[in-house]
Protein backbone atom coordinates (compact mmCIF):
# COMPACT_ATOMS: atom_id res chain seq x y z
CA UNK A 1 0.00 0.00 0.00
CA UNK A 2 1.60 3.32 -1.11
CA UNK A 3 1.74 5.92 2.13
CA UNK A 4 -0.09 9.00 1.21
CA UNK A 5 2.47 10.81 3.68
CA UNK A 6 6.65 11.11 3.40
CA UNK A 7 8.20 8.59 5.19
CA UNK A 8 11.44 7.06 6.79
CA UNK A 9 14.57 7.33 3.47
CA UNK A 10 15.28 3.67 2.98
CA UNK A 11 19.29 4.41 5.24
CA UNK A 12 17.23 5.17 8.20
CA UNK A 13 14.78 2.47 8.20
CA UNK A 14 17.89 0.12 7.32
CA UNK A 15 18.91 1.49 10.29
CA UNK A 16 16.36 1.25 12.20
CA UNK A 17 15.59 -2.59 11.41
CA UNK A 18 19.39 -3.46 12.12
CA UNK A 19 19.38 -1.97 15.41
CA UNK A 20 15.99 -4.16 15.94
CA UNK A 21 13.94 -1.10 16.81
CA UNK A 22 11.64 -2.46 14.36
CA UNK A 23 10.98 -6.14 14.34
CA UNK A 24 8.79 -6.99 11.27
CA UNK A 25 5.43 -7.06 13.57
CA UNK A 26 1.73 -6.18 12.72
CA UNK A 27 -0.76 -5.32 15.11
CA UNK A 28 -3.02 -8.30 14.04
CA UNK A 29 -0.07 -10.74 14.39
CA UNK A 30 0.73 -9.13 17.75
CA UNK A 31 -2.97 -10.13 19.23
CA UNK A 32 -2.20 -13.93 17.52
CA UNK A 33 0.87 -14.14 19.26
CA UNK A 34 -0.33 -13.25 22.62
CA UNK A 35 -3.61 -15.34 22.08
CA UNK A 36 -1.35 -18.86 21.10
CA UNK A 37 1.07 -18.10 23.93
CA UNK A 38 -1.66 -17.52 26.69
CA UNK A 39 -5.19 -17.87 25.36
CA UNK A 40 -7.02 -17.87 28.90
CA UNK A 41 -5.39 -15.04 30.15
CA UNK A 42 -7.66 -11.73 30.73
CA UNK A 43 -7.05 -9.15 27.81
CA UNK A 44 -9.87 -6.79 28.56
CA UNK A 45 -11.95 -6.21 31.16
CA UNK A 46 -14.59 -4.08 30.86
CA UNK A 47 -16.69 -3.14 34.24
CA UNK A 48 -19.86 -1.30 32.61
CA UNK A 49 -20.90 -4.22 31.22
CA UNK A 50 -19.34 -6.82 33.52
CA UNK A 51 -17.25 -8.33 30.41
CA UNK A 52 -14.31 -9.81 30.80
CA UNK A 53 -12.71 -11.05 27.14
CA UNK A 54 -9.88 -13.52 27.32
CA UNK A 55 -6.78 -13.19 24.64
CA UNK A 56 -8.24 -15.73 22.55
CA UNK A 57 -11.66 -14.30 22.88
CA UNK A 58 -10.40 -11.11 21.58
CA UNK A 59 -8.40 -12.24 18.66
CA UNK A 60 -11.34 -14.74 17.53
CA UNK A 61 -13.85 -11.39 17.81
CA UNK A 62 -11.31 -9.13 15.83
CA UNK A 63 -11.04 -12.20 13.59
CA UNK A 64 -15.00 -12.69 12.89
CA UNK A 65 -15.84 -9.05 12.75
CA UNK A 66 -12.88 -8.37 10.47
CA UNK A 67 -14.33 -11.04 7.94
CA UNK A 68 -18.00 -9.33 8.31
CA UNK A 69 -16.40 -5.68 7.62
CA UNK A 70 -14.94 -7.32 4.57
CA UNK A 71 -17.92 -8.85 3.51
CA UNK A 72 -19.68 -5.30 3.71
CA UNK A 73 -16.66 -3.89 1.52
CA UNK A 74 -14.42 -2.50 4.11
CA UNK A 75 -11.11 -3.31 2.05
CA UNK A 76 -7.56 -2.46 2.70
CA UNK A 77 -6.53 1.42 2.75
CA UNK A 78 -10.20 2.29 3.66
CA UNK A 79 -10.30 5.03 6.26
CA UNK A 80 -13.10 4.18 9.39
CA UNK A 81 -13.53 6.84 12.14
CA UNK A 82 -13.73 4.82 15.08
CA UNK A 83 -15.61 6.91 18.02
CA UNK A 84 -16.32 5.06 21.07
CA UNK A 85 -15.68 5.25 24.95
CA UNK A 86 -13.88 2.92 27.04
CA UNK A 87 -15.69 0.16 25.93
CA UNK A 88 -14.52 -3.20 24.93
CA UNK A 89 -16.01 -3.13 21.44
CA UNK A 90 -12.85 -0.42 20.70
CA UNK A 91 -10.50 -2.89 20.97
CA UNK A 92 -12.49 -5.81 19.06
CA UNK A 93 -12.91 -2.82 16.35
CA UNK A 94 -9.42 -1.92 15.73
CA UNK A 95 -7.87 -4.81 15.75
CA UNK A 96 -10.41 -6.09 13.31
CA UNK A 97 -9.52 -3.07 11.23
CA UNK A 98 -5.56 -3.89 11.47
CA UNK A 99 -6.56 -7.66 10.73
CA UNK A 100 -8.33 -6.14 7.27
CA UNK A 101 -5.55 -3.51 6.99
CA UNK A 102 -8.25 -0.59 7.00
CA UNK A 103 -6.93 2.56 9.09
CA UNK A 104 -8.84 3.35 12.20
CA UNK A 105 -9.33 7.39 11.95
CA UNK A 106 -9.30 7.57 15.94
CA UNK A 107 -11.66 10.41 17.11
CA UNK A 108 -12.44 11.16 20.69
CA UNK A 109 -15.99 10.91 22.16
CA UNK A 110 -15.82 14.61 22.54
CA UNK A 111 -16.08 15.27 19.15
CA UNK A 112 -18.63 16.75 17.91
CA UNK A 113 -20.33 17.44 13.59
CA UNK A 114 -17.44 20.16 13.59
CA UNK A 115 -14.67 17.34 13.74
CA UNK A 116 -16.38 14.30 12.43
CA UNK A 117 -17.90 15.96 9.41
CA UNK A 118 -14.26 17.23 8.70
CA UNK A 119 -12.77 13.33 9.37
CA UNK A 120 -14.85 11.86 7.21
CA UNK A 121 -14.50 14.24 4.32
CA UNK A 122 -10.65 14.67 4.55
CA UNK A 123 -10.40 11.28 4.75
CA UNK A 124 -12.90 9.67 2.30
CA UNK A 125 -14.21 7.46 5.36
CA UNK A 126 -16.04 4.50 4.03
CA UNK A 127 -17.13 3.49 7.68
CA UNK A 128 -17.92 5.21 11.03
CA UNK A 129 -18.45 3.67 14.66
CA UNK A 130 -20.12 4.75 17.29
CA UNK A 131 -21.94 4.35 20.57
CA UNK A 132 -25.84 5.02 20.66
CA UNK A 133 -25.36 7.03 23.54
CA UNK A 134 -22.12 8.11 25.59
CA UNK A 135 -22.17 10.98 28.06
CA UNK A 136 -25.75 12.17 27.64
CA UNK A 137 -25.17 12.43 23.64
CA UNK A 138 -26.84 10.83 21.00
CA UNK A 139 -24.29 10.06 18.45
CA UNK A 140 -26.95 8.51 16.27
CA UNK A 141 -28.03 12.38 15.49
CA UNK A 142 -24.57 13.22 14.75
CA UNK A 143 -23.78 10.35 12.69
CA UNK A 144 -27.52 10.94 10.73
CA UNK A 145 -25.90 14.45 9.72
CA UNK A 146 -23.11 13.59 8.85
CA UNK A 147 -23.90 10.43 6.44
CA UNK A 148 -26.27 13.32 4.61
CA UNK A 149 -23.32 15.63 4.00
CA UNK A 150 -20.26 12.72 3.27
CA UNK A 151 -20.75 10.75 0.05
CA UNK A 152 -17.73 8.26 0.25
CA UNK A 153 -19.31 7.20 4.00
CA UNK A 154 -21.41 4.08 3.09
CA UNK A 155 -21.62 2.49 6.49
CA UNK A 156 -22.63 3.59 10.08
CA UNK A 157 -22.24 0.97 12.69
CA UNK A 158 -23.30 1.33 16.10
CA UNK A 159 -21.17 -0.98 18.63
CA UNK A 160 -23.28 -0.09 22.29
CA UNK A 161 -26.79 0.70 22.63
CA UNK A 162 -30.03 0.85 20.13
CA UNK A 163 -28.53 1.55 16.85
CA UNK A 164 -31.88 2.74 15.89
CA UNK A 165 -31.40 3.09 11.27
CA UNK A 166 -28.08 2.25 11.82
CA UNK A 167 -26.32 -2.10 11.79
CA UNK A 168 -25.38 -3.00 15.07
CA UNK A 169 -21.90 -3.67 15.66
CA UNK A 170 -22.83 -7.21 17.19
CA UNK A 171 -24.85 -8.12 13.73
CA UNK A 172 -21.25 -7.83 11.31
CA UNK A 173 -19.27 -10.37 12.45
CA UNK A 174 -19.45 -13.60 10.37
CA UNK A 175 -17.10 -16.97 10.29
CA UNK A 176 -13.43 -16.24 9.66
CA UNK A 177 -12.50 -16.70 6.02
CA UNK A 178 -9.13 -15.36 6.38
CA UNK A 179 -7.34 -11.70 4.87
CA UNK A 180 -7.00 -11.52 1.51
CA UNK A 181 -3.89 -9.34 1.57
CA UNK A 182 -2.67 -8.58 4.97
CA UNK A 183 -0.83 -5.23 5.77
CA UNK A 184 2.92 -5.32 5.90
CA UNK A 185 4.94 -4.28 8.86
CA UNK A 186 5.55 -1.02 7.23
CA UNK A 187 2.20 -0.37 6.15
CA UNK A 188 0.04 2.71 7.77
CA UNK A 189 -1.82 1.03 11.04
CA UNK A 190 -3.85 3.96 11.67
CA UNK A 191 -4.41 7.77 11.76
CA UNK A 192 -3.98 9.83 14.68
CA UNK A 193 -5.01 13.22 15.10
CA UNK A 194 -3.04 16.09 15.31
CA UNK A 195 -3.81 19.16 18.01
CA UNK A 196 -2.50 21.64 15.73
CA UNK A 197 -2.61 25.62 16.14
CA UNK A 198 -4.01 26.22 12.93
CA UNK A 199 -7.16 25.26 13.34
CA UNK A 200 -7.24 22.29 10.93
CA UNK A 201 -6.47 19.38 12.46
CA UNK A 202 -3.70 17.55 11.11
CA UNK A 203 -3.88 13.35 10.16
CA UNK A 204 -0.81 11.32 11.82
CA UNK A 205 0.10 8.43 10.06
CA UNK A 206 1.20 5.60 12.25
CA UNK A 207 2.90 2.44 10.50
CA UNK A 208 3.05 -1.13 12.44
CA UNK A 209 6.72 -0.98 12.26
CA UNK A 210 7.03 2.51 14.05
CA UNK A 211 3.91 2.11 16.93
CA UNK A 212 4.87 -1.31 17.84
CA UNK A 213 8.22 0.21 19.12
CA UNK A 214 6.89 2.84 21.30
CA UNK A 215 4.93 0.08 22.68
CA UNK A 216 7.80 -2.29 23.78
CA UNK A 217 10.25 0.27 24.28
CA UNK A 218 7.84 1.93 27.00
CA UNK A 219 7.06 -1.16 28.56
CA UNK A 220 11.07 -1.74 29.31
CA UNK A 221 10.59 2.00 30.95
CA UNK A 222 7.66 0.85 32.31
CA UNK A 223 8.08 -2.24 34.03
CA UNK A 224 4.81 -3.59 31.69
CA UNK A 225 4.78 -7.26 31.51
CA UNK A 226 2.85 -9.58 31.95
CA UNK A 227 1.59 -9.69 35.25
CA UNK A 228 1.19 -6.13 34.98
CA UNK A 229 -2.63 -4.51 35.05
CA UNK A 230 -3.11 -1.37 33.09
CA UNK A 231 -6.10 1.00 33.92
CA UNK A 232 -7.06 3.09 30.97
CA UNK A 233 -8.56 6.25 33.00
CA UNK A 234 -8.11 8.36 29.64
CA UNK A 235 -10.51 8.02 26.41
CA UNK A 236 -8.99 5.00 25.06
CA UNK A 237 -8.31 6.80 21.32
CA UNK A 238 -5.82 9.23 22.85
CA UNK A 239 -2.43 9.00 22.12
CA UNK A 240 -1.50 8.91 26.11
CA UNK A 241 -3.24 5.68 27.15
CA UNK A 242 -3.15 3.99 23.89
CA UNK A 243 0.54 3.64 23.73
CA UNK A 244 2.82 5.23 26.93
CA UNK A 245 3.11 2.44 27.69
CA UNK A 246 -1.09 2.41 27.67
CA UNK A 247 -3.06 -0.57 26.53
CA UNK A 248 -1.37 -1.14 23.58
CA UNK A 249 1.91 -1.28 25.57
CA UNK A 250 0.31 -3.54 27.63
CA UNK A 251 -1.59 -5.84 25.30
CA UNK A 252 1.92 -6.18 23.69
CA UNK A 253 2.95 -7.46 26.93
CA UNK A 254 0.43 -10.05 27.58
CA UNK A 255 -0.83 -8.08 30.62
CA UNK A 256 -4.51 -6.99 31.86
CA UNK A 257 -6.39 -3.95 30.39
CA UNK A 258 -9.01 -2.61 32.70
CA UNK A 259 -11.57 -0.31 30.99
CA UNK A 260 -12.41 3.04 33.46
CA UNK A 261 -15.63 4.37 32.36
CA UNK A 262 -15.13 7.35 33.88
CA UNK A 263 -11.77 8.74 35.63
CA UNK A 264 -12.70 10.30 38.70
CA UNK A 265 -11.63 8.41 42.14
CA UNK A 266 -15.10 7.38 42.93
CA UNK A 267 -15.09 5.25 39.91
CA UNK A 268 -11.29 4.52 39.44
CA UNK A 269 -10.37 4.16 42.75
CA UNK A 270 -12.77 0.51 43.37
CA UNK A 271 -11.28 -0.66 39.71
CA UNK A 272 -8.12 -0.52 41.16
CA UNK A 273 -8.32 -2.21 44.34
CA UNK A 274 -11.00 -5.02 42.70
CA UNK A 275 -8.69 -5.63 39.92
CA UNK A 276 -5.38 -4.96 41.05
CA UNK A 277 -4.18 -2.42 38.82
CA UNK A 278 -0.37 -1.97 38.77
CA UNK A 279 -0.03 1.33 36.76
CA UNK A 280 -2.01 3.95 34.81
CA UNK A 281 -1.88 7.39 33.14
CA UNK A 282 -4.00 10.68 34.20
CA UNK A 283 -3.19 14.23 32.81
CA UNK A 284 -2.09 16.54 35.62
CA UNK A 285 -5.64 17.70 36.58
CA UNK A 286 -6.68 14.51 37.23
CA UNK A 287 -3.75 13.38 38.48
CA UNK A 288 -4.36 16.23 41.30
CA UNK A 289 -7.98 15.10 41.80
CA UNK A 290 -6.29 11.62 42.82
CA UNK A 291 -3.44 12.41 45.27
CA UNK A 292 -6.58 14.66 46.97
CA UNK A 293 -8.96 11.92 47.32
CA UNK A 294 -6.33 9.05 48.29
CA UNK A 295 -5.58 10.68 51.20
CA UNK A 296 -9.20 10.03 52.22
CA UNK A 297 -10.31 6.87 50.65
CA UNK A 298 -11.38 3.84 51.93
CA UNK A 299 -10.09 1.37 49.05
CA UNK A 300 -6.81 -0.30 49.07
CA UNK A 301 -4.89 1.39 45.84
CA UNK A 302 -1.69 -0.41 47.32
CA UNK A 303 -1.28 -2.60 44.25
CA UNK A 304 -0.69 0.74 42.00
CA UNK A 305 2.98 0.81 41.15
CA UNK A 306 3.43 3.28 39.17
CA UNK A 307 1.40 6.53 38.38
CA UNK A 308 2.73 8.38 34.67
CA UNK A 309 0.95 11.97 34.45
CA UNK A 310 1.80 13.67 30.65
CA UNK A 311 -0.55 15.63 28.41
CA UNK A 312 0.27 18.75 29.35
CA UNK A 313 3.37 19.86 31.89
CA UNK A 314 3.17 18.84 35.54
CA UNK A 315 4.16 21.39 38.10
CA UNK A 316 6.44 20.98 40.55
CA UNK A 317 4.26 21.14 43.69
CA UNK A 318 1.98 19.17 42.10
CA UNK A 319 4.72 16.38 41.72
CA UNK A 320 5.77 15.91 45.00
CA UNK A 321 2.51 15.07 45.97
CA UNK A 322 2.27 12.21 44.41
CA UNK A 323 4.59 9.65 46.56
CA UNK A 324 3.12 10.58 49.84
CA UNK A 325 -0.20 10.26 48.81
CA UNK A 326 -0.57 7.08 46.56
CA UNK A 327 2.33 5.68 47.89
CA UNK A 328 3.35 4.78 44.02
CA UNK A 329 6.42 5.59 42.05
CA UNK A 330 5.62 8.62 39.97
CA UNK A 331 6.80 9.01 36.04
CA UNK A 332 6.76 11.90 33.85
CA UNK A 333 5.92 11.54 29.98
CA UNK A 334 6.20 14.24 27.63
CA UNK A 335 5.44 13.35 24.49
CA UNK A 336 3.40 13.76 21.14
CA UNK A 337 1.31 11.32 18.71
CA UNK A 338 3.75 12.40 16.00
CA UNK A 339 6.23 10.29 18.15
CA UNK A 340 8.77 11.07 20.76
CA UNK A 341 7.79 10.42 23.88
CA UNK A 342 10.16 11.05 27.29
CA UNK A 343 10.18 9.11 30.52
CA UNK A 344 11.89 10.04 33.74
CA UNK A 345 13.19 6.66 34.50
CA UNK A 346 11.70 4.81 37.66
CA UNK A 347 15.28 4.66 39.47
CA UNK A 348 15.84 8.34 38.76
CA UNK A 349 16.00 10.54 41.77
CA UNK A 350 13.00 12.40 43.24
CA UNK A 351 14.85 15.81 41.63
CA UNK A 352 14.80 14.42 38.58
CA UNK A 353 11.36 13.06 38.49
CA UNK A 354 9.54 16.56 40.20
CA UNK A 355 11.45 18.96 37.74
CA UNK A 356 12.19 17.20 34.70
CA UNK A 357 10.05 15.29 32.15
CA UNK A 358 12.08 12.82 31.55
CA UNK A 359 14.49 11.71 28.65
CA UNK A 360 13.72 10.30 25.04
CA UNK A 361 12.74 6.32 24.74
CA UNK A 362 14.90 5.40 22.30
CA UNK A 363 18.98 5.65 21.94
CA UNK A 364 17.96 6.50 18.10
CA UNK A 365 16.05 9.72 18.99
CA UNK A 366 17.60 12.61 17.47
CA UNK A 367 17.39 15.81 19.49
CA UNK A 368 18.08 19.46 19.14
CA UNK A 369 16.94 22.53 21.00
CA UNK A 370 17.70 25.40 18.75
CA UNK A 371 16.87 28.98 18.32
CA UNK A 372 14.66 31.20 16.27
CA UNK A 373 17.10 30.95 13.31
CA UNK A 374 17.40 26.68 13.64
CA UNK A 375 21.25 27.42 15.47
CA UNK A 376 22.04 24.47 17.89
CA UNK A 377 21.64 25.71 21.31
CA UNK A 378 24.46 24.85 24.07
CA UNK A 379 22.83 22.09 27.14
CA UNK A 380 20.51 24.66 29.43
CA UNK A 381 19.64 26.81 27.25
CA UNK A 382 16.03 27.50 26.42
CA UNK A 383 15.04 26.85 22.88
CA UNK A 384 12.60 24.96 20.19
CA UNK A 385 12.62 21.32 20.25
CA UNK A 386 12.99 19.35 16.78
CA UNK A 387 13.29 15.64 16.88
CA UNK A 388 13.71 12.61 14.34
CA UNK A 389 13.48 9.38 15.27
CA UNK A 390 12.55 5.37 14.73
CA UNK A 391 8.63 6.49 15.80
CA UNK A 392 8.73 10.04 14.74
CA UNK A 393 6.73 10.56 11.69
CA UNK A 394 8.46 12.35 8.34
CA UNK A 395 4.93 14.30 7.39
CA UNK A 396 1.35 14.52 8.26
CA UNK A 397 -1.10 12.34 5.91
CA UNK A 398 -1.96 14.43 2.41
CA UNK A 399 -0.77 18.05 4.13
CA UNK A 400 2.14 19.16 2.07
CA UNK A 401 1.72 22.38 3.25
CA UNK A 402 1.97 21.58 6.60
CA UNK A 403 4.87 19.67 6.22
CA UNK A 404 6.87 22.10 4.52
CA UNK A 405 6.29 24.31 7.76
CA UNK A 406 6.34 21.40 10.64
CA UNK A 407 9.44 19.52 8.78
CA UNK A 408 13.03 20.51 8.17
CA UNK A 409 14.71 19.11 4.57
CA UNK A 410 16.74 16.52 6.60
CA UNK A 411 13.76 15.31 8.28
CA UNK A 412 13.23 16.68 11.94
CA UNK A 413 10.20 17.65 13.18
CA UNK A 414 9.34 20.82 14.86
CA UNK A 415 7.41 20.33 17.65
CA UNK A 416 6.50 23.38 18.84
CA UNK A 417 7.67 23.21 22.34
CA UNK A 418 9.83 25.35 23.94
CA UNK A 419 12.73 23.32 25.96
CA UNK A 420 16.09 22.96 27.46
CA UNK A 421 18.25 20.22 28.18
CA UNK A 422 19.88 18.85 31.01
CA UNK A 423 23.43 17.57 31.58
CA UNK A 424 21.57 14.54 32.02
CA UNK A 425 19.94 14.52 28.85
CA UNK A 426 16.27 15.06 30.67
CA UNK A 427 13.84 17.63 29.32
CA UNK A 428 12.85 20.33 31.04
CA UNK A 429 9.30 21.88 29.14
CA UNK A 430 9.33 25.51 29.31
CA UNK A 431 6.12 26.15 27.01
CA UNK A 432 4.99 26.09 23.83
CA UNK A 433 5.62 28.25 20.70
CA UNK A 434 2.53 28.72 18.77
CA UNK A 435 -0.68 29.58 19.51
CA UNK A 436 -1.91 26.59 20.95
CA UNK A 437 -3.65 26.33 24.34
CA UNK A 438 -3.48 22.91 26.37
CA UNK A 439 -6.31 22.89 28.91
CA UNK A 440 -5.47 19.79 30.63
CA UNK A 441 -4.21 17.76 28.17
CA UNK A 442 -6.54 18.27 25.08
CA UNK A 443 -5.42 20.68 22.91
CA UNK A 444 -7.11 23.38 21.11
CA UNK A 445 -6.41 25.84 18.29
CA UNK A 446 -7.04 29.61 18.87
CA UNK A 447 -7.56 30.10 15.35
CA UNK A 448 -10.36 27.49 15.07
CA UNK A 449 -12.32 28.80 17.90
CA UNK A 450 -11.80 32.82 16.74
CA UNK A 451 -13.22 31.61 13.49
CA UNK A 452 -16.39 29.63 14.73
CA UNK A 453 -16.78 32.93 17.15
CA UNK A 454 -16.77 35.59 13.93
CA UNK A 455 -19.70 33.68 12.65
CA UNK A 456 -21.44 35.49 15.17
CA UNK A 457 -23.92 38.27 13.45
CA UNK A 458 -22.68 40.63 16.41
CA UNK A 459 -18.84 39.99 16.71
CA UNK A 460 -16.32 42.32 14.57
CA UNK A 461 -13.36 40.18 15.82
CA UNK A 462 -12.61 37.90 18.36
CA UNK A 463 -8.64 37.01 19.94
CA UNK A 464 -8.78 33.28 21.83
CA UNK A 465 -5.53 33.08 24.20
CA UNK A 466 -5.19 30.71 27.03
CA UNK A 467 -4.51 31.90 30.67
CA UNK A 468 -3.40 30.76 33.94
CA UNK A 469 -5.88 27.98 35.95
CA UNK A 470 -4.48 25.92 38.98
CA UNK A 471 -6.62 23.35 38.05
CA UNK A 472 -6.45 22.93 33.90
CA UNK A 473 -2.97 24.00 33.82
CA UNK A 474 -4.41 26.88 30.79
CA UNK A 475 -7.77 27.66 30.07
CA UNK A 476 -9.52 29.82 26.91
CA UNK A 477 -10.36 33.43 27.17
CA UNK A 478 -11.34 35.21 24.44
CA UNK A 479 -11.52 38.54 23.69
CA UNK A 480 -14.29 40.20 21.81
CA UNK A 481 -14.72 43.41 19.94
CA UNK A 482 -18.44 43.71 19.13
CA UNK A 483 -19.98 45.59 15.83
CA UNK A 484 -20.53 48.99 15.95
CA UNK A 485 -24.37 49.21 16.43
CA UNK A 486 -24.66 45.64 17.24
CA UNK A 487 -27.09 44.42 19.78
CA UNK A 488 -26.47 43.96 23.01
CA UNK A 489 -25.35 40.92 23.77
CA UNK A 490 -23.82 38.47 26.69
CA UNK A 491 -20.73 36.52 27.69
CA UNK A 492 -22.79 33.51 28.17
CA UNK A 493 -25.26 34.15 24.70
CA UNK A 494 -21.38 33.90 22.50
CA UNK A 495 -20.75 30.59 24.49
CA UNK A 496 -23.94 29.74 23.49
CA UNK A 497 -23.42 30.33 19.98
CA UNK A 498 -20.32 28.36 19.32
CA UNK A 499 -21.60 25.45 21.32
CA UNK A 500 -24.04 25.32 19.19
CA UNK A 501 -22.14 25.56 16.05
CA UNK A 502 -21.47 21.66 16.90
CA UNK A 503 -17.38 22.41 18.37
CA UNK A 504 -16.54 19.83 21.22
CA UNK A 505 -17.80 21.28 24.41
CA UNK A 506 -13.79 21.68 26.08
CA UNK A 507 -12.76 23.77 22.99
CA UNK A 508 -16.18 26.17 23.95
CA UNK A 509 -14.14 29.41 25.65
CA UNK A 510 -13.89 29.12 29.10
CA UNK A 511 -14.26 32.87 29.56
CA UNK A 512 -15.88 35.88 27.10
CA UNK A 513 -14.63 38.99 28.20
CA UNK A 514 -15.84 42.26 25.57
CA UNK A 515 -12.82 44.69 24.82
CA UNK A 516 -12.88 47.98 22.31
CA UNK A 517 -9.84 47.36 20.72
CA UNK A 518 -6.66 44.68 20.96
CA UNK A 519 -3.33 45.71 21.64
CA UNK A 520 -0.71 45.98 19.14
CA UNK A 521 2.68 45.32 18.23
CA UNK A 522 5.13 48.16 16.86
CA UNK A 523 4.57 46.87 13.39
CA UNK A 524 0.53 47.00 13.90
CA UNK A 525 -0.01 43.09 14.13
CA UNK A 526 -1.96 41.95 16.98
CA UNK A 527 -0.12 41.38 20.36
CA UNK A 528 -1.29 37.64 21.72
CA UNK A 529 1.34 38.18 23.90
CA UNK A 530 -0.19 41.44 26.02
CA UNK A 531 -3.75 39.78 25.57
CA UNK A 532 -2.16 36.43 27.46
CA UNK A 533 -0.10 39.21 30.26
CA UNK A 534 -4.10 40.36 30.48
CA UNK A 535 -5.70 37.27 30.65
CA UNK A 536 -3.06 36.75 34.06
CA UNK A 537 -5.06 36.84 37.23
CA UNK A 538 -1.15 38.37 38.38
CA UNK A 539 -1.60 40.74 35.64
CA UNK A 540 -2.69 44.51 36.34
CA UNK A 541 -5.58 46.54 34.84
CA UNK A 542 -4.07 46.67 31.19
CA UNK A 543 -4.49 49.24 28.88
CA UNK A 544 -3.84 46.33 26.12
CA UNK A 545 -7.03 45.03 25.54
CA UNK A 546 -8.15 48.50 25.85
CA UNK A 547 -11.10 49.63 27.65
CA UNK A 548 -12.63 45.96 28.84
CA UNK A 549 -16.56 45.75 29.73
CA UNK A 550 -17.09 44.41 32.60
CA UNK A 551 -19.38 41.41 30.89
CA UNK A 552 -17.34 38.56 31.55
CA UNK A 553 -18.12 35.09 31.76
Amino acid sequence: MALEAPTWPEEFATRYREAGWWRGETFGQLLSDRATEHPDRIAIVDPASNRRWTYADLDLRADRLAAGLIARGIAKGDKVVVQLPNIAEFFETIFALFRIGALPVFALPAHRETEIRYFCEFTGAAAYVIPAEHGGFDYRDLATKVLAEVPSLRHVFVADGDPGAFEALADVPTEPTGIPDPPAPSDLAFLQLSGGSTGVPKLIPRTHDDYIYSLWGSNELCAVDESSVYLVALPAAHNFPLSSPGSLGALYAGARVVLCPQPSPDVAFPLIESEGVTITGLVPPLALVWTEAATATAYDLSTLDVLLVGGAKFSEEAARRVKPALDCTLQQVFGMAEGLVNYTRLDDDTETIVTTQGRPISPDDEIRVVDDEDNDLPVGETGHLLTRGPYTIRGYWNAPEHNARSFTADGFYRTGDIVRLTGTGHLVVEGRAKDQINRGGEKIAAEEVENHLLAHPAVHDANVVAEPDPYLGERTCAYVILRAGAEPVKPIAIKKFVRERGLAAYKVPDRVEFVTAFPQTGVGKISKKDLRAAASPTASSPATPSAPSTQQA
